[in-house]
């Protein structure tokens, strides 16, 4: 049986992935700057640390996926 090339809702739009991606983008952008903030207080608030270091992993990890599912919807 041969399937369509129909987007499911499993699967965003070219669209879809780079708003996406731009959102993605701008929160990281806070992250980094929530990152270097507090690398510059230190000692203060270092407890603070693994748990805005953790989101800032996740968030560019999911970026990193959906530019990697942009670039293959792109060929």
């Amino acid at each position: 049986m041969v399937q369509a090339d129909i987007p499911t809702s499993s699967q965003p739009s070219i669209e879809e992935l780079k708003t996406q991606i731009k959102r993605l983008n701008s929160k990281g952008g806070q992250l980094k700057m929530e990152l270097h903030d507090l690398a510059e207080g230190l000692p203060t608030d270092f407890e603070k640390i693994m748990e805005v270091a953790s989101r800032t992993y996740e968030l560019y990890c999911e970026l990193d996926k959906l530019k990697k599912q942009l670039k293959a919807r792109e060929q």
